[in-house]
């Protein structure tokens, strides 16, 4: 069984209740509040900052040029797809650097940062492939399924950008390119080396789901 295989698997039970939390099913059927939306808006802005880094130590720490490039590409893509995405949300919002700089990073956020950042820093690349593989993926994941329950959901006049650049052809294909490195590169790990690489995976899929926790539960206070 492939190392990826092995971590979805870990990971499924966590994994199945994403498209069941409200604040994805408020995106799939299009009601979900916009004062909530806002402050995911936000604070995924501010998750996408450190999760960037994360790629970039990847790049410091990658053993060949195939990975190296691969880590400097998928910051590509998060600097001018996904931060540009949340860009535009707040400019449509009235959300200014001011107001992000004056709202506070949710605890689980931080955690969740702390961690991956802790994982790249004092592991290897096959460890911050796997860090990062929890959010690039099930985004993928989560999109589609929306896709697939609601087809008419991608044409919401303000959820509609979102599903389209989670469930593209062209995020998808970098996922896969994160997949198929990390299957590569894990393919003769002990046992016990594949243990800790599942028990990254698990915290990180358990923080995703924190994320839209605390998404659900908060509203944004502070755009004019």
């Amino acid at each position: 069984m492939k190392t990826s295989e092995r971590l979805l698997n870990a990971t499924s039970d966590i994994w199945k209740k994403y498209n069941k939390h409200p604040f994805v099913l408020g995106i799939e059927k299009g009601n979900l509040e916009t004062e909530k939306f806002k402050y995911y808006i936000v604070q995924d802005f501010m998750y996408l900052i450190d999760y960037t880094k994360v790629f970039s130590i990847g790049v410091a720490k990658a053993k060949s040029l195939e990975t190296m490039k691969l880590f400097a590409d998928y910051t590509h893509v998060l600097a001018c797809s996904e931060l540009n995405l949340h860009k535009g949300y707040m400019a449509r919002f009235g959300i200014s650097q001011e107001n992000i700089n004056k709202t506070r990073m949710a605890i689980d956020n931080v955690a969740y940062c702390s961690y991956m950042l802790r994982i790249a820093y004092e592991n290897s690349e096959v460890e911050i492939l796997v860090a990062v593989l929890a959010c690039a993926y099930s985004y993928e994941v989560i999109a589609k399924k929306i896709l697939n329950n609601n087809p008419k959901a991608i044409e919401h006049e303000l959820y509609g950008d979102w599903l389209k650049i989670y469930s593209s052809d062209d995020y998808s294909k970098h996922n896969r390119k994160l997949i198929n490195m990390l299957d590569s590169l894990s393919k003769n790990y002990s046992f016990e080396k594949i243990k800790f690489l599942e028990e990254i995976f698990v915290y990180c899929s358990e923080y995703e789901m924190k994320f839209w926790d605390f998404s659900w539960e908060s509203k944004f206070v502070g755009a004019e």
